[in-house]
């Protein structure tokens, strides 16, 4: 498994996500290159069901990067991205997989080397955790 290198999509809200993703790059900061970022209007558009896509097709990991709390472009859609990732959480824990494979994260658009350091240590804890379930049922069928 030391060689095990997960796969991870972050669904990145445009105003603030995904610019603190770009500003990372623009300053050169790196982050792992296994981080698939899916760039969206707003997180509160992110439903439970794309989440659960994301980890059905294969990823070991996928996160929500929104704006700051309180502080979102669209109102509230930051909270109700919130209120997805709590459930997806629970149906995970559910069905008997690790909560910890999906995360929510709050950046704003200047917070590139915050941003960097989430999704490194993101990588990290699904690293340490290994596949996803359904990459390993996957395998085995094959």
């Amino acid at each position: 498994m030391s060689n095990f290198e997960p796969e991870i999509v972050a669904f990145c809200c445009h105003y603030c996500g995904y610019t603190a993703a770009d500003m990372a790059g623009t300053r050169r900061i790196s982050y792992p290159s296994n981080v698939k970022i899916i760039r969206v209007p707003c997180t509160g558009k992110v439903d439970a069901i794309h989440l659960m896509k994301a980890l059905e097709k294969g990823a070991d990991g996928v996160y929500v990067g929104g704006c700051l709390e309180g502080d979102c472009h669209f109102k509230e859609g930051n909270l109700r991205a919130d209120a997805h990732v709590e459930k997806v959480k629970k149906t995970l824990e559910d069905l008997g997989w690790e909560p910890e494979r999906v995360a929510m994260m709050h950046f704003s658009a200047g917070m590139g080397e915050n941003f960097a350091k989430a999704a490194t240590e993101f990588t990290e804890k699904i690293k340490a955790l290994g596949p996803s379930p359904a990459s390993q049922a996957t395998s085995k069928a094959v």
